[in-house]
């Protein structure tokens, strides 16, 4: 049976559509008989409000797009976990969509997303949209004044709004941790060139090198993406250099228990012939063998300073605003306190 319309429930009881409107929306002047008779046979037949008309009406929707390379790992979930806790209780729905790191899905996802009017837009950046430097679907978001706020990962620009970790602290933090335990040859499982989070953790890595007067070896730093696979071959020929590393700080956690996998095939004893860290905190890097010592961001605040950004955003227009939260440092037993 097709949807029932104001209209139709007008037609029943032969008066206009603007009485059956006040009606269902118990418009207070409308005589009560009249209200819970139209409410009843509403109800009975299963009418639904069009809540696209009201959309238009209102000049707002009360969706949300939220736009992920990802939903696989701790951090994106935890990231909407924080953004749902604010908005949720305020009436919107979020739309989340995932682009397993594709530039071409990302663009689709955010002009359908502003075809179906949402009121603002949460984005973390695909792999491929650094990578081929294209941003012109999120100018086209800007220029149409929609709220855009990049958590996590942004495009550099410094006139958007963005909530992030302090990526570059982070590393320096794991980095300087490791050279504390008295390790000396620091390798680096590098993330992906172009992508923002991992300049920053590498930046972090090579400063704290310098600033310790080790030296900058570029064999000892290897390029992964961001999954367990991609870390097992560099892994692997770090281990084989003539000279291999005594510690490993990778990227994130995922790279990590992937170069452990390699290093346990290897018989290696880890911290004390090999340290490892990673960087996230993920759940299972506690419960991993060994417990992986690694970054704590601090992922569920991200999607709340960002859910608070987006309403201060709504409600009284700012100029952009970069919240950068504090990383934590995270010791375990694959590497050793300082000595």
């Amino acid at each position: 049976m097709p949807n029932i319309t104001i209209k139709d429930i007008a037609r029943k009881f032969k008066c206009s559509p603007s009485t059956v409107s006040r009606a269902l929306n118990n418009y207070e002047h409308t005589n009560i008989e009249t209200r819970n008779t139209i409410q009843e046979y509403a109800q009975k037949m299963g009418y639904q409000r069009n809540s696209v008309s009201l959309s238009l009406l209102q000049k707002n929707t009360k969706t949300l797009g939220i736009v992920l390379p990802n939903i696989s790992q701790f951090h994106e979930s935890a990231m909407v976990e924080g953004l749902q806790s604010v908005l949720q209780p305020l009436g919107y729905l979020l739309n989340i969509c995932v682009t397993n790191e594709s530039y071409s899905l990302e663009k689709e996802y955010v002009e359908r997303l502003m075809s179906n009017r949402v009121d603002g837009i949460f984005i973390s950046i695909a792999q491929e949209t650094y990578s081929e430097v294209r941003y012109d679907h999120l100018q086209t978001v800007m220029n149409r004044n929609v709220p855009l706020i990049f958590i996590d990962r942004q495009n550099g620009d410094k006139k958007t709004h963005c909530v992030s970790t302090d990526d570059y602290l982070g590393a320096y933090m794991a980095t300087e941790h490791l050279i504390k335990g008295g390790y000396k040859r620091i390798a680096h499982l590098r993330g992906p060139l172009g992508v923002n989070l991992a300049e920053q953790r590498f930046n972090g890595y090579r400063d704290c090198l310098f600033k310790n007067n080790y030296p900058i070896d570029e064999s000892l730093v290897s390029f992964v993406n961001f999954n367990i696979e991609s870390a097992i071959e560099p892994t692997k020929s770090l281990l084989a250099l003539p000279n291999p590393p005594d510690a490993i700080f990778g990227v994130n956690d995922q790279v990590c228990f992937g170069g452990l996998q390699v290093i346990r095939e290897k018989g290696l004893k880890v911290p004390d012939e090999i340290a490892i860290i990673g960087f996230d905190n993920t759940p299972i890097s506690a419960y991993f063998y060994p417990s992986l010592s690694t970054i704590a961001r601090k992922s569920r605040p991200i999607g709340e300073e960002a859910a608070k950004l987006f309403l201060n955003q709504i409600n009284q227009p700012t100029i952009a605003n970069h919240i950068v939260l504090p990383p934590e440092l995270i010791v375990r037993n694959s590497s050793s306190l300082p000595n």
